[in-house]
C-alpha cells in the first residue's frame, strides 16, 4: 500500500509524491511544516540540507522546492528507499543523494559539511541522542538543527554547542529548531 504528501510551498508547490505504508513512518504533518518552513524562510536558499532519517521525504523534498542547492537523504528502509528513488526522478532533480543505509552507518562516513540538518528519527527507536552526537560534527558554525519529537525537547540529551532558537507543538508533536553556537 502506499500513501501521498504534499509538497505545500516552493517551485513543486501542490506536487503530490507517495511513500510506502512503512511502519512508524509518519511525515512531518503539514503544520509543522509551513511553520518550520517560515522559521526557514532566510536561510534555505543554497543551503546544503541533510536529511537523517528521510522516511517519506517530505522535509527533504520541501527544501529543495523552497531553493536548497542540495539534499542527502538517509532511508534504511528499502521499499520506502524506493519511493524516494521515484519521487527523485518525478522531479527531476540532480540536487539529491540518498544513502540506503541506517544513519548511524552513514553520519560516521560522511565529511560533507551541513548547513542545515533535519533529525526526525522514529519515535520507538529513541536515537536523538546517538544521531545528535553523529551530526553535531557536520553541521557547519551556525548551522540549524530541525528536530521533531513525541515528548517534549527538553527531555532530549543534545549536544551542549546546541542552542534552541525556535519551539512549537502541534498535538503530541514537539519541534524545534536549533543553532549550532560558534566555538
Amino acid at each position: 500500500m502506499k500513501n501521498q504528501l504534499r509538497i505545500i510551498g516552493g517551485q513543486w508547490k501542490r506536487r503530490q509524491l507517495e511513500f510506502a505504508s512503512v511502519e512508524g513512518l509518519r511525515p512531518t504533518p503539514d503544520r509543522v511544516r509551513e511553520t518550520l518552513f517560515n522559521w526557514l524562510m532566510w536561510d534555505i536558499t543554497q543551503a546544503h540540507v541533510l536529511d537523517v532519517c528521510a522516511g517519506s521525504g517530505a522535509l527533504a523534498f520541501e527544501a529543495l522546492s523552497r531553493g536548497a542547492a542540495h539534499v542527502t537523504l538517509i532511508e534504511p528502509n528499502k521499499t520506502q528507499a524506493h519511493y524516494l528513488k521515484q519521487n527523485i526522478k518525478l522531479l527531476n532533480t540532480e540536487q539529491c543523494t540518498l544513502h540506503v543505509a541506517t544513519a548511524q552507518q552513514i553520519l560516521a562516513k560522511l565529511h560533507t559539511q551541513f548547513d542545515l540538518v533535519f533529525l526526525d528519527p522514529p519515535y520507538s527507536l529513541n536515537l536523538w541522542y546517538e544521531l545528535a552526537a553523529g551530526i553535531d560534527p557536520l553541521l557547519k558554525p551556525k548551522g540549524l538543527v530541525y528536530i521533531e519529537a513525541d515528548q517534549h525537547l527538553t527531555q532530549l540529551q543534545l549536544p551542549a554547542s546546541w542552542r534552541q532558537i525556535k519551539s512549537t507543538q502541534a498535538g503530541s508533536v514537539y519541534a524545534g529548531l536549533y543553532q549550532k553556537i560558534e566555538s
